[in-house]
């Protein structure tokens, strides 16, 4: 997998308006003064909320590609569902039904994140599923803070896309996405050139920890080589995730 850049944002910079010392019929109004200032506050204020969701956004794109991780079996709580159990994170309150024989581990630097949970078999495969937490700031309440949930999809996946380089680097293409229950649900692929396709089903959600609001983003993902079991297992993972 290339190496994903962020997006490049530099902020605008505004500065208060000069108030003249004295007054002439062409002088402009102390109260059209403060309003102009004000103007150029919300100004920067949505600036930086710009940037704090690329910011965002870049980490949920990168999320499903941090590896590898420190097993730790002692987390997950097993009930039996057919041929999966239950994983149980009190700290971070969700859940979620992983395969009976996956493994459970956890980043040792999550680097951005406030945490990073990994479910994978034991034999060297490129299917996995993970589970990213990322801190929010008091501007995002909901998803619907990012956007309506097709437009959040387009802008995830065309950040990711480099294909228009020369020379070709990653495609990315958008295969479906929409909403339910609080949650923005995405599918697209990403191919690197003269390698195999990966499939990376997303669940991304909010919720807080009683202290600020926090972005869950539940990825799995296999390739073109996989069989359908296992993206039906995938699948079906990333549709059990809940809070609790």
């Amino acid at each position: 997998m290339a190496a994903i850049s962020p997006w490049l944002s530099t902020p605008q910079s505004f500065s208060n308006p000069r108030v003249p010392t004295r007054c002439s019929r062409r002088c402009t109004s102390l109260p059209a003064l403060v309003s102009a200032q004000e103007h150029h506050h919300q100004i920067l204020s949505r600036d930086q909320v710009v940037m704090k969701r690329r910011e965002v956004m870049l980490q949920i794109a990168s999320s499903g590609f941090i590896l590898p991780f420190i097993v730790s079996p002692a987390f997950a709580e097993t009930n039996a569902s057919e041929a999966f159990r239950v994983y149980t994170d009190e700290a971070n309150k969700f859940e979620i039904s992983i395969p009976q024989d996956w493994q459970v581990g956890q980043a040792a630097e999550p680097n951005g994140f406030k945490s990073i949970t990994a479910f994978y078999p034991e034999e060297t495969s490129s299917y996995n599923v993970s589970v990213a937490i990322t801190g929010l700031g008091p501007d995002f309440t909901r998803m619907e803070s990012f956007g309506k949930v097709e437009a959040f999809a387009e802008t995830l996946v065309s950040g990711l896309d480099r294909s228009w380089q020369k020379p070709a680097g990653v495609t990315a293409k958008l295969v479906d996405s929409r909403s339910s229950k609080g949650f923005y649900y995405i599918e697209y692929t990403l191919q690197n050139p003269g390698e195999t396709r990966k499939h990376l089903y997303s669940a991304i959600g909010m919720a807080t920890n009683g202290w600020y609001n926090r972005l869950y983003t539940v990825t799995g993902q296999f390739t073109d080589d996989e069989s359908a079991d296992q993206s039906s297992k995938i699948q079906k993972a990333i549709k059990s995730f809940k809070f609790i």
